[in-house]
């Protein structure tokens, strides 16, 4: 693995982060719709816009695919995007922000676990400092978020949200995991190509959310929020879904699996910064040093692929 490469890794990984943090800001900007319905919107407009785009080629790219493939996305749409969505939502609404914050943020430490089982994988010894500071950033944006003074829900309230938070871990975790290893084997297949094609799928699926959202969860609204939803629905397809999951699938592609854990932590990061501009405030100390351990937790990673690629390890 090149200097190059390891860096072409970073940067998607870091687009991917930039376009990904923007989906906490959906839930602020459309406060007058639940979670399944911003999910709904947000997926139906991604398959659209999925649909839209492969259009033109999609008989061929799809002449490519057997089986095992369309089943793959099939799994990977529902575990990376519908599933985790609605894991992630319920947590927050049943346990609150501040404990699952702490339980997701658990996602590059899952990824890079995993990862180092595999072939040829940097010894998770050698990992050990990045995750320490990773943990260590982690900490802090949750330590922040309990000392917030948030009302807590009632005890039963919490358990179910714990729950749900450790199944959108498990959820997202095995996505990762999953897409990492597909997009290793798919070589007639661009990333680019997959990305659009889980859009798809994930539009497909999504329908099934959409009708109960839009029919039984169903409120009154005024046409100004209705347009705002729409909206917000689809900026989040295009930048987050479409052009975060490209970027992200780019970045699976160049950086090994222990190694694209880590980039999971530029979605914390910028997920934080756009709090900031949203809030009109600066990062009090304890979020500043979660910044500087994220940082210090990806050059370390780094650093460590680095020694084992110059040392001829593999």
């Amino acid at each position: 693995m090149s200097s190059n490469t390891i860096l072409r890794g970073i940067l998607f990984g870091a687009l991917a982060g930039a376009a990904w943090g923007l989906v906490f800001l959906a839930p602020e900007l459309t406060r007058e719709f639940s979670p399944w319905q911003l999910s709904a919107g947000r997926y139906l407009a991604y398959g659209a816009f999925a649909a839209l785009l492969i259009a033109p080629r999609l008989r061929s790219v799809a002449s490519r695919l057997g089986a095992p493939e369309w089943w793959a996305l099939v799994w990977l749409s529902l575990l990376g995007n519908v599933i985790y969505y609605v894991f992630l939502s319920s947590a927050v609404q049943l346990g609150g922000m501040a404990m699952t914050s702490l339980v997701i943020g658990f996602l590059p430490v899952a990824v890079t676990i995993i990862g180092s089982r595999g072939h040829g994988a940097v010894p998770i010894r050698k990992l050990a400092p990045s995750l320490a500071l990773g943990l260590a950033g982690i900490a802090c944006v949750a330590w922040q978020s309990l000392s917030a003074g948030r009302s807590a829900a009632d005890s039963s309230q919490q358990i179910i949200g714990f729950f749900c938070a450790l199944g959108a871990l498990v959820s997202w975790t095995t996505y990762a995991v999953g897409n990492s290893r597909w997009l290793a084997r798919l070589h007639d297949i661009s990333a680019h190509d997959w990305s659009l094609l889980t859009g798809l799928v994930t539009g497909l699926l999504s329908v099934f959310v959409a009708l109960p959202a839009f029919t039984l969860l169903l409120e009154p609204h005024s046409h100004a929020e209705w347009g705002r939803f729409f909206a917000v629905s689809a900026g989040v397809a295009i930048v987050a879904s479409l052009f975060g999951n490209a970027c992200w699938n780019k970045a699976s592609r160049l950086l090994p699996l222990t190694m694209i854990g880590q980039m999971i932590l530029f979605e914390t990061l910028f997920a934080l910064l756009y709090g900031f501009l949203w809030e009109r405030r600066l990062p009090t100390l304890l979020e500043t040093a979660a910044m500087v351990l994220v940082t210090a937790s990806v050059l370390l990673c780094v650093s460590a692929h680095r020694v084992v690629d110059e040392g001829g390890g593999h």
